[in-house]
């Protein structure tokens, strides 16, 4: 298995700020969002409304700075092997061999999705998108979130026939929690 740091070169992309929403960019004419906002949602709506509407901002949780925390670690750790590499050419390689990225943006500009995909595992069978998260319960909000990333990725490789599969994790273990085949269905 490769470790690759794949290079954020869809960052580089023409946007424009929307008027009322922080973190809102207009892509193509087309409001795109954080998928990262789906997790909130789930837990308070209004969160999403006041900070990034109204610029109402609090003071991070311990929960949060840990997270935060846990995250940086990892991709720290996972920075000291991999080689980096663009999106395209980690890809292709898949398709022969296994291949690990961490923090990976992805974005979907027809459906106005963006975020940093946890974890991806390609090997020339299947795509593994994992989300790490503090506990081991799949909420909705967790479930849409990773199925999100799911859709955006699928929407960036175009036609590929390898089976996507969505998976929550427990924070800093191997614990896969929840997971399914992303399909039509749950598209």
């Amino acid at each position: 298995m490769e470790n690759k740091l794949i290079i954020d070169e869809f960052n580089i992309m023409d946007f424009e700020l929307h008027e009322n929403y922080k973190m809102v960019r207009i892509i193509n004419e087309k409001a795109n969002f954080p998928i990262s906002w789906l997790n909130t949602q789930g837990y308070c709506e209004y969160s999403l409304y006041l900070e990034y509407c109204q610029g109402v901002s609090t003071a991070p949780t311990r929960e949060m700075v840990e997270g935060t925390r846990g995250h940086s670690m990892l991709e720290e750790k996972f920075k000291e092997t991999a080689q980096p590499s663009t999106f395209e050419d980690a890809f292709e390689l898949s398709k022969e061999e296994e291949i690990l990225s961490r923090e990976m943006f992805v974005i979907d500009t027809e459906d106005g999705i963006r975020g940093f995909i946890d974890e991806v595992r390609m090997t020339p069978d299947k795509i593994i998108i994992i989300d790490d998260k503090p506990g081991n319960r799949a909420y909705p909000s967790t479930i849409n979130q990773v199925r999100a990333y799911c859709l955006a990725f699928k929407n960036m490789i175009g036609n590929d026939n390898r089976t996507i599969i969505a998976a929550l994790r427990q924070r800093g273990t191997d614990n896969i929690f929840w997971s399914e085949e992303f399909n039509e269905s749950n598209e």
